[in-house]
Parts: structure tokens; sequence; C-alpha cells
């Protein structure tokens, strides 16, 4: 089958759809896979595989199926870019494949044999390793464009019935709400309700003096920013900064579990002496209004998921410039990190950190360890360094910070935290470390984010939206 995607650009017109422009990419070594549910004229799943630069694509009107006595119906249709694998929204109606486009799942596929060869003979066979669909399968061609999609014998067990999944993989919304563009209704609707019922004490002791904020000024802005932040914390280990008296009274850090709450949950986990200690993180936005009640102001979160405690899904770089620096040299140093992100073809996010700097986050889910998140986080610092020797550091001793700026790579081990998107910093002067887009770099200073200005943001497009839909 030879790869072209002359065809998929002539069927869509790309200032009406947002499907993404087809351009042949460089293939690395893990081949990605991905299964898009798409209500169109006809229900059905769209399975995707990538080969030789674009996504092999077939449409299955049923859907895969774990029955290995079953077989699916795949008809093969024009080449998708690599990109199209991120997207997930409506196309209008009118165009082309109009309709409702799901992300339903997403992994690596391994060919047992040459692909190209095995494509050629009729007869593909290969693994997938996805969040849904997993073990050892068959495509097999019998007429024209018509394949059959059939589940081999393995030792995959309990995944009987993949009509049990209605909902995207990366932002867990429901067709009906991917239609509607609506954020996900898991933080909204009942838990809401709950939130009315939680007693907030104190609510005008003051935390800042100039300008005058109150705890419930605190507690009414996270309250408001819950359907953006709360993605951040789901299944994820948390830690906090307290701070019960006022900025001026005394602060403290919290990342051990300290009381029975539903609305909680306790990860034990064993440290460098293998000595067990207890972590929390936070279930739902009940929870996480509680930890504001018990006066945790700023919220910081691990770069795993509770589930896969040595797997890192998200690598961040803190742009810590020496004192002598003006803010132009900061803004350069966020540029010439994209740069070397763009060459590496991962997609990166901004944020302003809340303080002297600014943060970098890649979401990244290929990453097996701890080991690998650090020495790439570092690498990375390391060739900054080598390129701009006069402008960065990797070393985070402050006497080797003169005139520089540190590229902190040393968030990216186990254990370690970074201040999560939208919490409020603890600082003399209260700021949010908030998302922003890359073309508001030079207009927004990093501290400037106030609770007024991050809740009339909440009116615009989510910089960030596409966060969690990006497999790199």
């Amino acid at each position: 089958m030879k790869k072209d995607l002359k065809q998929y650009n002539k069927k869509r017109n790309f200032k009406k759809t947002k499907e993404p422009y087809g351009k042949i990419e460089k293939t690395k070594k893990k081949l990605h896979f991905v299964v898009q549910h798409h209500l169109a004229r006809k229900d059905h799943y769209d399975f995707r595989l990538e080969l030789n630069g674009t996504l092999l694509s077939f449409a299955i009107p049923k859907g895969p199926s774990y029955n290995t006595t079953e077989k699916r119906l795949a008809i093969h249709v024009e080449d998708h870019p690599l990109s199209y694998r991120h997207f997930e929204g409506t196309i209008p109606q009118g165009e082309y494949g109009g309709g409702t486009v799901m992300l339903w799942d997403e992994g690596y596929w391994i060919p047992i044999e040459n692909p190209q060869r095995s494509l050629k003979n009729g007869n593909l066979k290969f693994k997938l390793d996805g969040k849904r669909l997993k073990g050892q399968w068959s495509l097999v061609h019998f007429k024209e464009d018509n394949w059959l999609l059939i589940k081999e014998k393995d030792n995959i067990k309990g995944y009987k019935n993949i009509n049990q999944f209605k909902t995207s993989i990366k932002t867990n919304r429901t067709m009906s709400e991917i239609e509607k563009n609506i954020t996900p209704k898991k933080y909204l609707t009942r838990e809401n309700q709950e939130l009315e019922k939680i007693e907030i004490t104190h609510p005008d002791k003051i935390i800042y003096k100039k300008p005058k904020i109150t705890k419930k000024n605190i507690v009414d802005y996270y309250k408001k920013i819950i359907p953006r932040i709360m993605p951040f914390f789901e299944k994820r280990l948390i830690s906090t900064i307290r701070c019960p008296n006022g900025i001026e009274g005394e602060k403290f850090y919290k990342k051990h579990f300290e009381t029975s709450n539903k609305n909680l949950g306790k990860k034990i986990i064993k440290n460098e002496t293998r000595k067990k200690e207890d972590y929390y993180y936070i279930k739902n936005s009940v929870g996480f209004i509680t930890e504001v009640q018990r006066n945790s102001y700023e919220f910081h979160i691990w770069g795993c998921k509770t589930t896969k405690l040595k797997k890192p899904d998200i690598i961040v770089f803190d742009l810590d410039p020496d004192k002598k620096l003006n803010l132009e040299k900061v803004r350069q140093g966020v540029m010439d990190l994209k740069s070397i992100l763009d060459e590496l073809k991962l997609t990166s996010f901004l944020k302003t950190s809340g303080g002297k700097g600014y943060h970098v986050l890649v979401p990244i889910s290929s990453l097996k360890s701890w080991n690998e998140a650090k020495d790439f986080s570092k690498n990375i610092a390391k060739i900054m360094e080598m390129k701009w020797p006069d402008k960065y550091t990797s070393n985070v001793r402050m006497n080797e910070r003169n005139g520089k700026i540190f590229i902190d790579w040393i968030r990216n081990t186990k254990g370690a935290t970074s201040v999560a998107p939208y919490s409020i910093r603890i600082k003399k002067k209260l700021s949010i470390s908030l998302p922003i887009k890359w073309s508001e770099l030079n207009t927004i200073k990093p501290d400037e984010i106030t609770i007024e200005t991050a809740l009339k943001r909440l009116k615009r497009k989510d910089p960030w939206e596409n966060f969690w839909n990006i497999s790199q």
C-alpha cells in the first residue's frame, strides 16, 4: 500500500474542518496506533496504524471484537497524517466525514513480520498495546478494499465487550459532550451540590493585607476553577503549602495522609530507606475544596499517576533565572528551550510560574521509568548549556548561576513535585501559575496573574485544551 496523503487533503476543506492538514512525518522506532469512534452518517470505528510516516486506516462498522470467532469487516480508506491520532472533536455537517470523533483507544503496535510484505500478501499479524485493546490481532484481505479484523488466541483475558467504553480515553467526555464541546461533567453536577455543603471556617480571615484577600476569596477562586484544575489531580499524588495564619504567619509543607476522608485517597510508598510512608491524592472536587478549607492554598503534583508510580507521564522544565537577569533574557530562554523540544517533535505547553520564571510542560507517554525521565530532561538542559554556555546552566548550585538561567530538570525525579496549573502561589505577592498560549509569552509576566485576571480568562478558550490529547 503506497503512502500518500493527497487523497486525504483533497477530500477536506481545512477552512471549515479542524482536522489537521496532511503531511508525511518521520516514523520513530515505536509505532503508534489509534482507534477513533466516529459518529458520522453511519456509526463506526476508525482503526489506524502508524506506518511509513502516515496512518494506515480502516473503517470498522461494528468496531473491534475480543471474540476470536468473530470476524469484523474493516474497510481500507485513505491514509491519514500521524497528527490525526490526536484529533477529537466535530467535523462540520456537509463536510467529508461530518460528525463527532472520539479518541477511543491509543497505544503502540508491533508487526509480527515485515508489515509491507504482510500487507502485500493480504495477512498482517500484529500485537496491540493500548489502553483498551491488547494482545495479538490480524488483518486479513478478502476482496478489493475489504479486510477482516480478527482477534487471535492469546493469554489476554477480561476484555469481552468493547461497548462498555463510552468515554474518551483522553478527555473522559461522552460523544454528546464532545459534540457540544462540554467540559467533562465528572467535576460538575452532583459534586457541585456537595461543594456547597462544605463548611468554610473563618471565611473572613485575612490571608493578604494588600490587596486584601480573605480565605473566602481563595475558596471562591478554587471553586470556579475546578473544571480546569481537577484533570491535573486525577489519580495523582499531591503535596500542598498550608498557610493557616495568613502570609505573615507560619507556613508548612504537607505531603502525607493525615485523616480518614472518603474524598481523599491514600497511597503507601517505601522511601529510600525502605520505610513505608503514607502519601495522598484527591479523589474529586469535594476533596479538593476540603483541602482548601484546611488552609492548603498552594498545590503541587507528581509527574505520574498513582496507578503507574514507576512510569512518569509529564516532564517539567522550570527556568529559574539568576536575580540579576532581566525578563527578556528569561523569555528568550523559554524560546530556546521550545526550539529544542520542537526539533525533537515534542509538543510543549507554557505556563507562568507565579514566581520569577516560566514552566514548560511536556505530556509524554513513551517514558518507561523515572531514570529515563531524569536522563532525558537533564540531557535537554545540558544541550542548552553546551549550545549557549554563557546563558544557561544545568548545575543546581547557586554559585554556578551567576548571570545564567538554571534549567531545572530535577523536578523529573521520583517523588519530586511541581506546582499544579491554576494553583495559587503563596509568596509575598499572591500570583497564580497559569497556563498561557505561546503567543502570550512576551506580554504576560511570570508573577502578574491575579485571582481576578485568572477568572476573567476562564471565558476564553482553554490554551491547554489539547494537553491530555497529546500522545508522544
